[in-house]
């Protein structure tokens, strides 16, 4: 091979490496963005695997993993559009676009923020939701939703959307802007509540109805029960029935107190209802 040879391997394999590499070549810019777009995806794979590590070190550590999950999404976006922003840096002809377009930037920016809106307003809601945490997946909610209001578990806090699973396994997808909006009962945030629920056996031949009445009215009275789930009949036999105060009281000390303040007054009421107790 002669020196003419080599000199013309070298120009075919420059003027190549210019084609494929230079970022003013079209096959230039799709190489650029090629490799734009598989290191932004290397680079958010490896914050998805860390995140996923935290996750689970978090779940172990019995810490809330709601902040972790919300911050991965933001991290993935914040990546793409930092690749996006570095792409447009370096191929020339995105930059004089760029350039041609300043002096419309103005209209541009307030028809851009017109129409993107709702969705930043969904994402600066969803910041807002991870940071002051009135509620954390997992918990159990009562938000208004266009059917009314509705009872379910938080199952994710996206980055535009809060999810929440009803009993019958609906989801109810909610704008973060509207769920931040709104009044929401946080049902988990309630303080633990101590059974203080009674059982007692009437005589058959008793006004069983009279009974389960009576004993759920002075449950309903009792200053210290903050809920009362109802009056059940538990056991039948020939000797009578077994009916079953199911109550809560907020305090748990209170509770051997607020059970014989049932059991003491029933048994006056009874007598004086005339419903024998076995």
């Amino acid at each position: 091979m002669n020196m003419d040879q080599l000199n013309r391997i070298s120009r075919e394999s420059e003027k190549l490496w210019t084609m494929v590499f230079d970022p003013k070549s079209e096959f230039g810019a799709v190489s650029y963005l090629i490799a734009t777009i598989v290191g932004a995806w290397l680079v958010g794979r490896a914050v998805k695997l860390a995140i996923h590590r935290s996750l689970d070190r978090a779940q172990r550590a019995g810490a809330d993993p709601t902040g972790i999950r919300f911050l991965g999404k933001l991290a993935s976006l914040v990546i793409y559009l930092a690749a996006f922003g570095c792409y447009a840096h370096v191929i020339p002809e995105l930059q004089s676009l760029g350039k041609s377009m300043l002096a419309g930037v103005g209209v541009a920016s307030v028809v851009v923020g017109l129409a993107a809106q709702s969705t930043l307003g969904n994402l600066i809601a969803g910041v807002s939701l991870v940071l002051y945490r009135p509620f954390k997946i997992g918990d159990r909610v009562q938000v208004s939703a266009p059917s009314g209001l509705e009872t379910g578990l938080v199952v994710n806090i996206d980055l535009g959307y809060t999810v929440v699973r009803t009993a019958d396994q609906r989801l109810l997808v909610i704008p973060n802007s509207n769920i931040a909006s709104q009044s929401t009962i946080n049902l988990s945030s309630l303080a633990p509540r101590a059974a203080c629920g009674v059982t007692i056996y009437v005589a058959a031949g008793s006004d069983v109805a009279r009974a389960r009445q009576i004993l759920l009215d002075l449950a309903k009275a009792h200053p210290k029960i903050a809920s009362v789930d109802g009056c059940y009949v538990t056991r039948v036999t020939s000797r009578g029935v077994l009916l079953t105060l199911a109550a809560a009281s907020a305090e748990g000390d209170a509770v051997p107190g607020v059970k014989s303040d049932l059991l003491e007054n029933a048994k006056k009421q009874f007598d004086a209802a005339g419903i024998k107790i076995v």
